[in-house]
């Protein structure tokens, strides 16, 4: 059942100028959604949870590294403030969610 299945997390774009992390991405996606044997399997045994931009903001605002206020979320982890750093605490949520089960 989906209940018994280990989740794998992918996520992509927390910096901005990454732009060669949507493409992979999207050769994720089309890979683990495709009709191989290969990607049968993974989703037969896995539940995937994909977040492919962490940073939509800075993308949209043409940051680099900085979400639109101004911080490397990549350097937020640790302690993100739910307003400053929106997508990172709420992956950090999934992540506690999905180990819990």
């Amino acid at each position: 059942t989906i209940e018994r299945r280990r989740a794998i997390v992918v996520s992509a774009r927390v910096h901005p100028g990454e732009t060669c992390a949507s493409w992979a991405m999207q050769g994720f996606l089309e890979f683990v959604c495709g009709n191989t044997a290969r990607a049968r399997i993974l989703r037969d045994n896995f539940v995937f949870k994909v977040i492919p931009m962490l940073n939509p903001d800075g993308v949209i605002n043409g940051q680099y590294r900085c979400s639109v206020s101004g911080q490397d979320l990549n350097r937020q982890w640790q302690s993100p403030d739910k307003a400053l750093h929106p997508t990172i605490h709420s992956i950090k949520q999934v992540l506690k969610l999905t180990k819990l089960t």
